[in-house]
């Protein structure tokens, strides 16, 4: 169905910002701006045909500009935390933001999900894609190296959404991106997502200390609240007495993915009893960090009004495990100059 723009507003520096619609013949659709590359809204059929917006945010920029809960956006330079906010590279200790905590999370003061990119609406095998360059430049947030990033956005009329990453840096650094959407898929105002339930295809979790960050300990699921080997209801776990529930005060948890890496491969799903919507979600990523929307407060006056409490939505952010810099058995988010970040999610919509 291609995919058409219209501007969004302006910045706080005056630069013009636009929305994309990217639509499929299925009637599903999605929008998508090029400020922080977030996505704004995704529209679906329930069950008996019914179009709602199943993603949290905002109706305007001001609201995506001030400091919130990261509704819809690329996350980078590096997603979730790292502890101490620093790490240590090629024998070189980069000191980065403290602005979780002593910790840094998803990237710093200000993230990719406080830039504008360049927006490009490309050709690809399936049709028309939302393509979005970033120039992040040697000591943003103190990260070493010019990384040159590329997201591409598409929308199938298999209802995949799509998100492929791409960057390559001059300089040994770290990358570890991923999408922030939150989810809710009785509607984005529709209350909490207790009733969903959930499937992740993960036989493991990264345990946390109190400052929601993994110790190190790789932990089996198996009679634990963070088991959801099939479908469960996220209600039944999140009032879980259990220490890693207390620490995360709900879901803020990475799982390791039974996944291969080289193709997308299914990671998980998603249903919603009354609407019938099911979403599946499918990466390269070796993990992903299931979060139940534990932070949201109600000053965040969402799309017509809504007002968005906490567990409104939840994240299904797929990436290298957080923390992994200090850890050396965990996945190494270090990309090597020259070398070719690539990674691909897809979150896929049907009903049943």
């Amino acid at each position: 169905m291609g995919i058409t723009k219209r501007s969004f507003g302006k910045t706080e520096d005056g630069t013009e910002v636009f929305l994309f619609k990217l639509e499929n013949a299925q009637g599903v659709s999605t929008e998508i701006t090029n400020f922080g590359g977030i996505v704004v809204s995704i529209f679906v059929p329930d069950r008996n045909g019914k179009i709602d917006d199943i993603a949290l945010g905002f109706d305007n920029l001001d609201s995506y500009q001030k400091p919130g809960p990261f509704f819809g956006a690329i996350i980078g330079r590096h997603a979730n935390r790292i502890e101490n906010a620093e790490f240590e590279l090629n024998g070189q200790t980069y000191h980065l933001a403290k602005n979780d905590g002593n910790n840094h999370l998803h990237g710093g003061m200000k993230g990719f999900d406080k830039v504008v990119w360049t927006p490009e609406i490309v050709k690809t095998e399936e049709g028309e894609a939302l393509q979005l360059t970033y120039l992040s430049k040697d000591g943003e947030e103190n990260y070493p190296g010019n990384l040159e990033v590329k997201v591409l956005y598409s929308l199938n009329d298999h209802n995949e959404l799509r998100i492929d990453y791409y960057g390559v840096s001059d300089k040994d650094t770290v990358v570890n991106l991923t999408n922030h959407t939150y989810f809710n898929l009785a509607g984005h105002d529709s209350g909490d997502i207790l009733e969903h339930q959930l499937m992740i295809n993960a036989d493991q979790f990264t345990v946390i200390n109190d400052e929601c960050i993994p110790t190190g300990e790789i932990r089996d699921v198996k009679g634990t609240p963070m088991d959801f080997t099939t479908l469960t209801p996220i209600r039944n776990g999140i009032f879980s007495d259990d220490e890693q529930i207390k620490c995360g005060k709900g879901y803020d948890h990475n799982w390791v993915l039974n996944v291969s890496g080289k193709t997308p491969e299914k990671a998980g799903e998603v249903y919603e009893p009354n609407s019938g919507r099911l979403m599946e979600f499918y990466t390269t990523k070796p993990g992903v960090q299931f979060y139940s929307g534990n932070f949201i407060k109600d000053c965040d006056k969402g799309k017509g009004g809504a007002v968005y409490e906490k567990w409104a939505g939840l994240c299904l952010e797929t990436q290298y495990f957080p923390n992994s810099l200090k850890h050396k058995h965990f996945p190494s988010a270090i990309l090597r100059a020259g070398e070719e970040y690539r990674h691909t999610t897809i979150y896929k919509f049907s009903t049943k």
